[in-house]
């Protein structure tokens, strides 16, 4: 029996392990419910109850909606928080703070912070570029951005040990994380994450993100939402907000595979990629000071 098959078949075995990893926080599945709503029958002060249920939560959103990448002008509570972010960025923050300690600290050879700093970052990444070209959904693509490497919660819960010797090999040699859990597990966080991502029920989209995000040529749903996220992925590993450790590589955007499958839509046959990397030089300067100001604060 070869590495790989002992490797997939210890991973099946494990699967039990799901039932182990944390929920989110239980205020956050009836609140996000509650958003899913046309926006003329939310009430703000409902909302505002519903975030005010846990207060570490509460607390982030109200840091979230003073940044400068989210917030105008200074709130002090978090019914101001609400009316600032408004209903359709709440969820995607409400998200971002749910999901933030959901690591095995005692078990991470991966720091939980910055596990986060990145997820983070690739969100903020993948709206903007998403607005940037027009892609249909920018919260949509937000989310995926959130959570594209689920499968490193997975590894982390569930093959704790295995996962942090491929970590230590992806950080002697400076590597990308997945070449080094294919090399050492026999699959990587996207097979893993992949079977989180069906346990929690995500939308078909979000699946294949989490599934292709680094083989995004793969993907058959939606291979501009994948494409995107493979893209954040990169400039924020390229920029410093990486797994923990520097990837010893050159990386050539223009010549990914992703620039190809996003160009393949008519509407961006003609569009300025130069100045549009030029742009988000200066905005990842910005990401870094948000998720710097929730995470390190």
């Amino acid at each position: 029996m070869t590495t790989t098959s002992v490797s997939k078949e210890l991973l099946l075995q494990r699967l039990d392990g799901l039932r182990q990893i944390p929920t989110i926080p239980a205020v956050l599945a009836p609140l996000l419910r509650y958003l899913q709503q046309p926006v003329e029958q939310l009430d703000v002060q409902k909302v505002t109850d519903l975030l005010a249920q846990d207060k570490s939560l509460a607390a982030q959103c109200l840091q979230m909606a003073n940044s400068p990448l989210f917030g105008r002008q200074r709130v002090d509570s978090l019914r101001g928080a609400v009316v600032s972010l408004g209903f359709r960025h709440l969820s995607d923050i409400a998200m971002s703070c749910g999901v933030m300690n959901m690591l095995p600290g005692d078990k991470a050879s991966l720091d939980p912070v910055v596990f986060w700093e990145h997820s983070l970052g690739c969100a903020l990444v993948c709206r903007t570029l998403a607005r940037k070209i027009n892609l249909s959904d920018p919260t949509k693509a937000y989310l995926a951005g959130l959570l594209h490497d689920l499968g490193i919660i997975v590894n982390l819960w569930v093959l704790p040990e295995e996962f942090r010797k491929a970590y230590e090999i992806a950080k002697a040699e400076g590597v990308p994380l997945h070449e080094a859990e294919q090399r050492s597990l026999g699959f990587t966080h996207c097979d893993s994450g992949r079977l989180l991502a069906e346990n929690w029920g995500l939308a078909p989209d979000l699946i294949e993100v989490v599934a292709f995000h680094h083989s995004p040529e793969k993907s058959s749903h939606d291979t501009a939402l994948v494409a995107l996220v493979h893209i954040a992925d990169l400039l924020c590993r390229m920029s410093g907000l990486n797994h923990g450790y520097i990837e010893q590589r050159q990386v050539n955007l223009f010549e990914d595979t992703s620039f190809g499958l996003l160009a393949q839509n008519s509407a961006l046959k003609d569009f300025d990629w130069a100045r549009l990397t030029f742009e988000l030089d200066s905005y990842m300067d910005e990401v870094h000071s948000l998720v710097r100001a929730i995470y390190r604060a």
